[in-house]
């Protein structure tokens, strides 16, 4: 660890910002001000007219977040109490506003003094350069940072700490000063970070999107193609949504067992990098949807699936039952959206069954979320509009949306419209057990507290479903063909 009881000096000063956090207090603050009130944002050109250090006390003061809920750096914390026990004397020192650096301080009950920016001075860089050797003189004081701003601290300190950078930026360091310690990043691939954001295996819900293609019984190649780039505009766009919503849910996911696991919760992906990529992936996935797809109508159904995600986002989702119907809804545009693209018309039949399943669905979502609120003793599920007594209502609820889908599919077996597609359709009775067992294990599974918090990803990872799909497969085809 490099840490010696008898080195002269004993003043250690921590940076905040991807040092002793995974994150960047100034977009914190930002997405908390945005979720806020998103007109916000037309401010802050008007705020940074007054200087960085304004706008940035401006940004604090409206968008205050929770010290306790930031993703601390255990590496870093865990070097602190070493050098503590070595006899230092520990500083924050944070370009963050000073009221942040004071509760932080509090909160970790770690540090003896707590320096912050000011209205009118931003401590960065050089700014907190001449700070530190006003306070400790130059060389007094060992420093831990981890950006190329700290080259500038580090630059006649007596001793450097480089927290999660490669080796070329540590022998950038060590030009100017003794590398004490280096504490590594969390290791983790980029890409495989990148995709785990972007929640690909979320896009498997956009397969429904081939259900009016399959239920025509379209035999047309080039309907699948189109059907096929349309997937993809649809998978971006509802990418572009995953990570908004993951930026404005920080809190949230923050005290979720699962959710603090996802990249910006966790401070494996920099709010930065969130920010840039969710506006990237909407434009890409318009660019497929106009010059490629080229469907006006699918270009509209995009933009309504679109609009009420951002609605969803900021404010459906916090409203009870309402949250439940709009996912549901999301589900059945997305089939919308395959017709559209294709030009084949959805069965109003179709479109019925997936409404009534997919609520079943999204019930067994939030009753699985509040039944993991319920074992870790609290009783709100935090950014949503539940309480854990509502458990019972929901469990009366999902499964008899899930039956009521059943029922649909035994009136459609009995219409008019399935002779002209199944040469025996009263084969596809055979079907309805099959659902019936299918949905009425997937709520034995919620109840005891075995089903993850997205019934889809669930279905795609269980052996059963795809046994039961294959059955179904199977009678639907005998149908079609005896």
């Amino acid at each position: 660890m490099a840490i010696s009881s008898e080195d002269t000096t004993k003043i250690a000063v921590c940076d905040l910002d991807h040092t002793l956090i995974h994150s960047d207090m100034l977009f914190e603050n930002l997405l908390a001000l945005i979720k806020k009130n998103l007109l916000y944002v037309l401010l802050i050109p008007f705020w940074l007219l007054k200087g960085k250090a304004y706008m940035k006390n401006k940004i604090f003061s409206i968008g205050e977040v929770s010290v306790a809920d930031l993703p601390y750096n255990h590496g870093v914390i865990t070097y602190l109490k070493q050098l503590r026990e070595n006899g230092y004397k520990l500083c924050l020192a944070t370009a963050s506003m000073q009221s942040t650096a004071d509760r932080v301080m509090e909160h970790l009950d770690l540090f003896d003094e707590a320096y912050g920016s000011s209205p009118t001075q931003n401590l960065k860089a050089d700014h907190k350069k001449r700070f530190l050797d006003s306070e400790f003189g130059e060389g007094g004081y060992i420093y831990i940072g981890d950006s190329d701003a700290d080259l500038k601290v580090w630059n006649g300190a007596a001793g450097a700490v480089v927290v999660g950078r490669n080796n070329a930026f540590i022998s950038k360091v060590r030009s100017l000063t003794k590398v004490l310690h280096t504490i590594p990043g969390n290791g983790k691939s980029y890409l495989k970070t990148l995709v785990k954001q972007i929640r690909v295996y979320q896009w498997v819900k956009n397969i429904l999107m081939f259900l009016p293609v399959a239920t025509a019984h379209v035999q047309y190649f080039p309907d699948y193609v189109q059907a096929l780039w349309a997937f993809f505009s649809f998978s971006f766009i509802a990418s572009s949504v995953y990570v908004t919503n993951d930026l404005l849910d920080l809190s949230s996911d923050r005290h979720h067992p699962r959710k603090r696991k996802r990249p910006l919760a966790s401070g494996d992906m920099p709010l930065l990098h969130g920010l840039i990529l969710s506006p990237s992936l909407l434009i890409l996935g318009y660019i497929l949807a106009i010059f490629v797809v080229a469907e006006p109508m699918f270009v509209l159904v995009l933009t309504i699936y679109y609009a009420i995600t951002t609605a969803y986002s900021f404010i459906l989702k916090r409203v009870a039952i309402m949250d439940i119907i709009v996912l549901a809804i999301l589900y059945t545009i997305r089939i919308i959206a395959g017709s559209a693209a294709t030009g084949i018309a959805t069965s109003e039949w179709l479109l019925a069954f997936t409404m009534f399943i997919f609520i079943s669905l999204a019930v067994v979502k939030r009753y699985t979320e509040l039944l993991v609120m319920k074992k870790n003793s609290k009783n709100q599920l935090k950014g949503r509009g539940y309480e854990v007594d509502d458990i019972s209502l929901l469990l009366g609820i999902g499964p008899a949306s899930g039956y009521l889908s059943v029922l649909v599919f035994a009136l459609y077996v009995n219409s008019p419209k399935v002779a002209t597609l199944y040469s025996n359709p009263i084969l596809l009775w055979a079907i309805a057990p099959f659902m019936l067992y299918w949905i009425t294990r997937m709520w034995l599974l919620a109840h005891r507290g075995k089903m993850t918090d997205d019934p889809i990803v669930f279905t795609v990872k269980d052996k059963y479903s795809y046994i039961i799909g294959f059955f179904i497969l199977c009678i639907a085809l005998l149908a079609k063909v005896i």
